[in-house]
């Protein structure tokens, strides 16, 4: 028998996790996105933040460039690999043309010159934690679903998309939920209408595009 593990329910709060070296902009950046009502957290070496990723996956990363002797990239990389799909915005003083390219062709959604402008931050912030589906895949190959600014979708609705997501039938669906079959078919019917999906597979499309 494949065990199932539910995902927990949608959060309105998010999580931003600040790596930065340098504690002042830890401390100022975590009360400027504390302010607009975010869910911070901060880390001054890569190891710190590594660690802390292993425990809770932040909705967006902010990141030093340099990480005294561990380069920003690296860090990227790495931290993208255990976490797929991890948005992130690297913040700089003076790194070169070339660096800043490296960064977002590894996936870095912008980059920022320091002294940061907190409006333009904060511009980025909430586009990126704006509507989004991500899908990334746990060790095991089961895919977890991310579902950020689509307040509107309850949680059993996430629960049923978690499960489609992963190949579940809607029959297989209700059985793991305890469920009516008409009643997946209610929750997909609904997901589709709140992720303007027009069938299944642009449903799919929409989800594994996020």
């Amino acid at each position: 028998m494949t065990e199932f593990v539910l995902p927990g329910k949608v959060k309105a709060d998010f999580l931003i996790h600040i790596v930065d070296p340098d504690p002042t902009i830890c401390e100022s950046l975590s009360l400027l996105f504390r302010l607009e009502g975010y869910e911070t957290t901060f880390s001054l070496s890569a190891d710190h933040f590594l660690s802390a990723l292993e425990k809770r996956r932040p909705d967006l990363v902010v990141m030093n460039i340099k990480m005294s002797s561990d380069d920003g990239e690296s860090l990227l990389r790495a931290a993208r690999k255990e976490c797929h799909g991890l948005l992130v915005v690297m913040l700089t003083s003076f790194a070169p043309l070339e660096e800043v390219v490296t960064a977002m062709k590894e996936g870095a959604i912008d980059v920022l010159s320091k002294p940061v402008d907190n409006e333009k931050l904060l511009a980025i912030v909430r586009g990126a934690l704006g509507q989004n589906v991500r899908v990334y895949t746990d060790g095991g190959g089961k895919r977890e679903v991310t579902v950020s600014g689509f307040k509107q979708i309850t949680p059993r609705e996430r629960e049923v998309l978690q499960l489609l997501v992963n190949g579940f039938s809607n029959k297989a669906s209700a059985n793991i939920l305890d469920i009516s079959h008409r009643t997946v078919e209610v929750h997909r019917a609904r997901i589709m209408q709140k992720l303007n999906a027009r069938n299944t597979a642009d449903l799919m499309r929409i989800v594994m595009s996020g």
